[in-house]
């Protein structure tokens, strides 16, 4: 078991810096070689979203803002974990949420270090930013690595009780849009350009199903597909004869 669990921590140790490396390249290009044909795109959508701004919307994005802050998305991500490992009854499911977060946070900080960029050309709603911190999101990165993997973790749980549909699958498919809500607020605050959400975006997700793959939650699925009795105990399969 513990050979197991050190071959897997470095797979995703190993996945994790060629993410990382990627990203800090990308951020690289945005603000050098791509810079000029970029910026101009991002600063005209800045505008926009800072065109549309309303006394209805200013309170919404704000909540959006609040589900991407790190007290926030660390808080739920530990019940996340907490939950996921009892009714999976699974280390990895436990894991995946906090490893994706903090391996989130690694990048973000890998990102605004070595790509320094500043914000919009517009005014920043969220007061107390670092002016030149634009790349990458760390709200909707930290969101991805939160939300995405309680969705994913939902969806794996009704998957084993046959209730992919309903209530569940509603609440999964609510769990995939936040990230894309505090995506979307982060943008109208000006608090980041259109690339620097697009890129925490993809990054995210990708470090997440990363995360779930190497930690085994694949396996855990397979193990959902086998039949239980009515008092939940797994039925053996009969051989043929």
């Amino acid at each position: 078991m513990a050979g197991t669990w050190t071959g897997r921590l470095a797979r995703v140790v190993a996945a994790y810096a060629v993410i990382a490396l990627v990203v800090v390249a990308w951020g690289w290009l945005l603000t050098h070689p791509l810079q000029g044909p970029v910026e101009g795109v991002d600063d005209d959508v800045s505008r926009w979203f800072e065109d549309q701004r309303t006394s209805a919307l200013d309170p919404v994005s704000d909540v959006g803002t609040l589900l991407g802050e790190t007290p926030v998305a660390l808080g739920f991500g530990i019940l996340v974990a907490l939950v996921a490992g009892f009714a999976l009854r699974s280390v990895a499911a436990a894991a995946l949420t906090l490893v994706a977060d903090v391996g989130d946070g690694g990048i973000y900080w890998l990102g605004t270090h070595a790509d320094p960029r500043d914000r919009p050309p517009v005014h920043l709603m969220d007061s107390g930013l670092v002016p030149d911190a634009s790349f990458p999101s760390g709200h909707v990165g930290s969101a991805i690595a939160v939300y995405g993997s309680a969705a994913l973790l939902l969806a794996l749980w009704l998957r084993r009780r046959g209730r992919a549909t309903g209530v569940g699958g509603a609440v999964v498919a609510l769990l995939v849009c936040v990230p894309l809500f505090v995506a979307l607020s982060r943008l109208y605050q000006g608090a980041h350009h259109l690339t620097d959400v697009a890129t925490a975006l993809v990054y995210g997700t990708v470090w997440v199903l990363v995360c779930a793959t190497l930690l085994g939650l694949r396996s855990t699925a397979s193990d959902a597909a086998v039949p239980r009795s009515a008092g939940g105990l797994r039925d053996t399969p009969v051989p043929h004869r």
